[in-house]
């Protein structure tokens, strides 16, 4: 009878409505429970990761050029730092900072620096991330995008990473990813004492702050732009020019 048709095909959409809402409902709960994981996980080695990742954590909140940083074929070679010390004066917004840079303990990490410095790679950039906590008090600059992500287009190996993972304050070392071959451009100013995870080979050291340390002290010391332990410093701090000379 049309009735009992009526009736069986209201039957059949129902039935199918029941399917697509348990469907759904099943859906939600694996991204809930995904979600979940993610963020239990990110608690327990949130720490971790802020020491072992130093290359792209945060992003910064600066405005950068449109047009991206230089990118180069591959890294100088490491008879660019001619086995010797270096002296770098880096001008900044809120002073100049003097460094001494090992070329004789970091030959391929001091070329490096040298070869971008004198290209004007490092002129006008942020130093986008501050760290706030111990164990980890480091100012990280390098970066022309200001993102934490960039870098010159090369990468290359750790040099000269203690063993005991310490980088007293005034310690100068390179920035990386997870790879140990990811060093680049990105370098960090410990303005206080900090320990470092040593798996992966640590981070390379090539030289130290010998003046003007206090002046990353005293961008520390204004805290981030959010107020988190880690971030883009309130007090903006960026490198108008390095210059390098044979100490």
């Amino acid at each position: 009878m049309p009735i009992d048709r009526d009736r069986e095909r209201a039957r059949r959409r129902y039935a199918r409505r029941q399917v697509s809402q348990q469907a759904r409902a099943q859906r939600q709960r694996r991204n809930q429970q995904v979600v979940g994981a993610v963020v239990a996980v990110l608690v327990v080695v949130g720490g971790v990761l802020a020491l072992t990742r130093l290359v792209g954590d945060p992003p910064a909140t600066r405005a950068t050029s449109s047009t991206g940083p230089k990118q180069y074929p591959s890294a100088p070679p490491t008879t660019l730092a001619e086995g010797k010390r270096w002296t770098a004066t880096v001008t900044t917004n809120r002073g100049v900072v003097t460094m001494e840079l090992y070329g004789d303990e970091a030959p391929q990490t001091v070329s490096s620096f040298l070869f971008l410095a004198r290209d004007g790679y490092y002129d006008k950039t942020p130093c986008h991330r501050l760290t706030l906590s111990a164990p980890l008090q480091v100012l990280q600059c390098g970066d022309p995008t200001g993102k934490g992500t960039g870098g010159p287009g090369y990468g290359y190996g750790i040099e000269n990473a203690p063993a005991d993972g310490k980088y007293p304050a005034g310690t100068l070392a390179m920035a990386r990813g997870n790879d140990p071959n990811t060093n680049g451009s990105q370098f960090f100013v410990t303005w206080g004492d900090s320990t470092l995870p040593t798996d992966g080979g640590g981070y390379s050291i090539f030289g130290r702050v010998t003046k003007g340390l206090d002046v990353v002290q005293g961008v520390a010391d204004k805290g981030t732009s959010d107020g988190q332990p880690d971030g883009s410093p309130k007090e903006a701090i960026d490198i108008e020019s390095i210059a390098v000379k044979p100490a």
